[in-house]
């Protein structure tokens, strides 16, 4: 894999990060005001890192990627945090959203070049 790929691939993963910070944030955050600050912080943060993503990667593949990763973690997080039950189903579905991103990653879909 290209060294820009791979730069793109870590920007979505680090946006979906981001997102999942923002939900754990607005579990965990007590005050209200230091709470939204934070889920705006995170947000903010998560686009900027999908945007630099999307100068690498093609559009499908950062987006996949984001939200394997937001949903990976927030599951765990809840699992290990919340001790929120996870099903058989829940790591059939993360396995899948896995393997689908996985294979988006692999596919030929080509960056856009630019026309600017």
């Amino acid at each position: 894999m290209e060294a820009g790929k791979k730069k793109g691939y870590a920007w979505a993963v680090s946006a979906g990060l981001c997102a999942a910070s923002a939900a754990l944030s607005a579990k965990i955050i007590s005050p209200q005001s230091v709470k939204y600050g934070f889920v705006v912080l995170f947000i903010v943060a998560m686009w900027g890192c999908f945007v630099q993503s999307l100068k690498n990667i093609s559009a499908l593949q950062a987006t996949a990627t984001n939200f394997a990763t937001n949903f990976l973690i927030s599951g765990l997080a809840g699992y290990f945090l919340f001790q929120e039950p996870l099903s058989e189903k829940w790591f059939a579905g993360a396995l899948l959203i896995v393997v689908a991103a996985l294979i988006l990653g692999k596919s030929s879909i080509g960056k856009k070049t630019r026309t600017d």
